[in-house]
């Protein structure tokens, strides 16, 4: 069996857990015989099938994430490592890094609360040459993926990754100051549906946040201004809905806050900051009439 018989017959089974069949099988196609899938397009489609294909396709079926299959996913144009210890970084998580960078793009020291795979961490490294971040997370295995994904992208240098728990007393202890802090903490609401790629295969540390989804940022929210440096600014994912609640928790904690949009329009990112000389629901990244 050609590889394009393969890749027609594997859609047509992947349409029953996936809305992007078609590109899954390609993709997974080029996994399979070591190759990308422009070059499996343009050049590869006539070749036979390998047999690590249909075990991949498999794979697929029973919902787990094509990221997780690959051990691959692209961020902010970055190639980054993953593997089930950390969630998969999605293209709406990019927000939070234009907007950080935006925000202050001459910062010297970034800090990543959770940082997972250090998606978010690496990808402002790239952006300001001259920072140098902290990443922090409780587990060891999401340290180590972060660790890789920096030497992979020669950021050793300039990023360090250290086991801490925000849940913990004395977690912030000896971190110092920061002109940007990065977080995406878990959000989602325990009794929330999700699809079975993500519930059944992503971490569940780094989803769930207590009934309204709101516990970590709760446990967060107090540390940061004294994290922040003098005119430092936190950029904080949110969940659909939670701008409220969260800028909310903010303005408690002497904190103003800024709203950016993803592209889809969403509530994405609030940019927290010490002050308050900005309207919580001023409007920025993502959104197609601010930057008309």
């Amino acid at each position: 069996m050609t590889a394009a018989d393969a890749i027609r017959a594997a859609a047509a089974m992947l349409e029953q857990v996936s809305d992007t069949a078609r590109l899954d099988a390609e993709v997974l196609m080029a996994h399979a015989l070591g190759t990308d899938r422009s070059d499996l397009l343009l050049r590869r489609m006539g070749d036979a099938a390998p047999d690590a294909f249909a075990a991949l396709v498999a794979r697929r079926i029973a919902h787990e994430p094509v990221a997780y299959i690959l051990g691959e996913q692209e961020f902010f144009s970055l190639p980054l490592r993953v593997s089930p210890a950390v969630l998969i970084p999605r293209g709406d998580s990019e927000v939070l890094v234009e907007a950080a960078v935006s925000a202050r793009p001459t910062a010297q020291r970034v800090l990543d609360c959770g940082t997972g795979s250090g998606a978010l961490l690496l990808a402002v490294l790239a952006q300001i040459p001259e920072a140098r971040g902290v990443g922090i997370d409780r587990s060891a295995t999401a340290l180590a993926v972060a660790a890789e994904n920096a030497h992979r992208l020669g950021l050793s240098g300039r990023s360090a990754f250290l086991q801490r728990d925000w849940t913990s007393g004395g977690w912030s202890d000896g971190l110092g100051r920061f002109d940007l802090i990065l977080a995406n903490p878990p959000y989602v609401e325990e009794d929330a549906p999700l699809a079975a790629s993500v519930r059944d295969h992503e971490p569940a540390g780094a989803l769930f946040a207590g009934p309204e989804g709101l516990d970590d940022y709760r446990r967060l929210m107090p540390w940061l201004s004294s994290l922040l440096e003098p005119g430092g600014a936190a950029l904080v994912e949110i969940g659909a809905g939670q701008a409220q609640a969260v800028g909310t928790l903010a303005q408690g904690c002497g904190l103003a806050s800024r709203l950016h949009r993803d592209l889809g329009g969403r509530p994405r990112v609030l940019e927290l900051f010490i002050g308050d000389n900005c309207s919580p629901d001023h409007i920025s990244l993502g959104n197609p009439a601010a930057r008309a």
